[in-house]
């Protein structure tokens, strides 16, 4: 099996060149491939199926022992042409890099969640091409935003197998030197505008020559705008006015245009970057979802409506893949069972997902909270190295409509001490203010669970349901629920919900992380944070849950733990070969049993 999808579809040509399948390969526990020069070497001794990880079934070598240095190598034919530019991409390397071709150094990349390309053009021979990667997977550097992976040979507790190397896919592109190099679409909801961001390739002769920039803007294959713009810089900004569409100007607001969870509308672009010959250059198809998010009375809106979110925490592993989905048809899946469950979105947790799966988000609608890898330490280097990969995701998954909030930490994951310490929670503040800074279109959680500083949405995580005999326990959880003032001062564990000199600005609060009933329906063996036996006593409990939290006067959403079982954790609503562990239809009907239709009730309350 190789994954064989386009892996930008935000950013389609349709012409590239897919890398996946066999590779060369090799462990270097002793870190000697530089003496034995690796990267001149005809060959390499394994092989394996990329973009899996040495550590997963699908690589073909499913060795879950620790090899921090380990090599890559793959011949390829591929033409060499002198008028274009050859680009090769990394939808993923976890952690640092270092790239060849043809036994010469590229580049290097630092950071296991983010794309990254180098131009290989100079470096190209006639005929064959090779290609080798060097890949450090520190597994003793705590500074490292690792999340999930567990740093020994075993999993256990929350702890996942480590991932170590090429997780995503690798491609390559041969282009004109003069092409598009990214686009931002930036929705301005309330006064029907979308704005263009569009960056060109830095040739010298964009001003001595003329060239333009076609766009076409389609909504179900009707054009709502087309233009051609003269080009005299490399950066191209252009605001576009879609309510002059004589489709949108009277209603453009009421009938249904906007993208949400129930109708995920999405507008296609086409670029052409032209010269004036009228000879194509380049051409682009993308899509952006015309959204607006942001929050106020205590209640997240999307669209200039109360928006009520029932997300599930996704933590994006498969058995055969770890981190990498078997195909993107699994990512598909996901989303559909979560839907089917009755949820309107998820909080991807610790782990920056791949765009194949924002895409689907997108299309099939369905929220995001956007998330990265947690470091276990804080450092001023574990603080760089956060913040570098936040700006690489910003910058890569920009423009999906299905992403609504960015959640730079979590429980306090890497800011241990963030309760008091002054240096930890300005750090917070900093993650929290910089992704607004690059990025106004989003809410931001300065850290999700307790301890919060500065933040768009106070997101407390409570555990503590007891299981079905527990009476006692159960009560103070529903009465923790209960209102605000229970919410933000009854003890939800061993934090406080805000930090040292912080605390609530009326924000919206949510639960975004309980329940985790663990059920074991085959052999193996695992943990929930309470448990049951059979599939009746799931329901009951799973019934018994939402309760609590739908009788709240406080909250505004929760994200339900969790939708698989992952490893050694059975608190997946699903296994984690992705089947039912009940009928999905009576969990659909228990999560729609207030909401939408509580939803008159709780806005009269929040007026009252």
């Amino acid at each position: 099996m190789s994954r064989a999808e386009y892996p930008r579809p935000q950013f389609v040509r349709s012409e590239w060149i897919n890398l996946n399948g066999k590779w060369q390969f090799e462990f270097d526990d002793k870190n000697e491939g530089w003496k034995e020069k690796y990267a001149n070497q005809e060959k390499l001794t394994r092989e394996i199926n990329v973009p899996f990880v040495y550590q997963s079934e699908l690589s073909g070598i499913n060795d879950r022992t620790i090899h921090e240095y380990i090599w890559y190598k793959k011949e390829i034919e591929l033409d060499h042409p002198h008028d274009k530019e050859t680009l090769l991409h990394f939808g993923a390397v976890d952690y640092y890099c270092k790239v060849y071709v043809n036994g010469q150094f590229v580049g290097e990349h630092e950071g296991g969640h983010t794309s990254f390309h180098f131009n290989i053009s100079d470096k190209l021979v006639k005929g064959k091409q090779t290609i080798t990667v060097f890949v450090h997977d520190p597994f003793d550097d705590e500074t490292i935003p690792r999340g999930k992976q567990f740093w020994e040979k075993e999993s256990r507790g929350i702890w996942y197998t480590n991932s170590t190397g090429i997780w995503q896919t690798v491609w390559i592109e041969q282009l004109d030197k003069e092409h598009i190099e990214s686009v931002k679409f930036t929705s301005d909801f309330d006064h029907g505008m979308v704005s263009i961001d569009l960056l060109i390739s830095d040739f010298t002769n964009l001003i001595e020559e003329n060239r333009f920039l076609n766009y076409t803007i389609s909504y179900k294959d009707i054009i709502i705008a087309e233009d051609q713009i003269k080009l005299n810089s490399h950066n191209v900004k252009r605001a576009i006015d879609i309510m002059q569409n004589k489709i949108f100007r009277s209603n453009f607001h009421d009938a249904g245009f906007a993208w949400t969870p129930e109708n995920p509308n999405l507008f296609d672009v086409k670029l052409e970057l032209v010269n004036d010959a009228g000879h194509v250059l380049d051409t682009i198809k993308s899509y952006f979802g015309y959204r607006k998010v942001h929050s106020e009375n205590g209640m997240v809106f999307l669209n200039n409506k109360p928006y009520y979110q029932k997300l599930v925490l996704d933590q994006g592993y498969w058995p055969e893949g770890l981190l990498t989905a078997p195909s993107a048809s699994d990512f598909k899946r996901d989303i559909e069972l979560a839907k089917e469950i009755g949820f309107n979105g998820c909080r991807k947790h610790q782990k920056t997902e791949d765009p194949l799966f924002l895409y689907y988000a997108d299309t099939l609608g369905f929220l995001v909270w956007g998330e990265c890898a947690s470091a276990p330490v804080y450092t001023e280097k574990a603080a760089t190295r956060l913040m570098k990969e936040w700006v690489e995701i910003v910058e890569r998954d920009y423009n999906h409509p299905s992403i609504v909030t960015w959640v730079p930490l979590n429980e306090s994951w890497g800011v241990p001490n963030i309760h008091a310490d002054k240096k930890q929670q300005q750090f917070s503040k900093t993650m929290y203010h910089m992704l607004h800074a690059i990025d106004g279109t989003r809410l931001v959680i300065s850290n999700d669970g307790w301890e919060a500083t500065t933040t768009d949405i106070c997101a407390i995580h409570n555990y503590n349901h007891g299981n079905h005999d527990e009476k006692d326990k159960y009560r103070y959880f529903k009465e923790a629920l209960s209102s605000v003032e229970n919410l933000l001062s009854y003890a939800h564990g061993k934090w406080q919900v805000y930090a040292n000199g912080y605390s609530h600005q009326g924000e919206p609060i949510m639960l975004t992380e309980f329940g985790g009933i663990g059920f074991k329906v085959d052999d193996q063996k695992g943990w929930g944070y309470t448990s049951v036996e059979t599939v009746e006593e799931y329901i009951r409990d799973y019934r018994r849950i939402m309760e609590a939290i739908y009788q709240s006067k406080g909250l505004w959403g929760y994200c339900y733990t969790q939708l698989t079982d992952v490893e050694q954790e059975i608190n997946g609503i699903l296994t984690y070969n992705r089947k039912p562990k009940c009928d999905l239809s009576i969990l659909r009907e228990i999560n729609n049993q207030f909401y939408p239709n509580r939803l008159p009730v709780v806005l009269k309350q929040r007026k009252d």
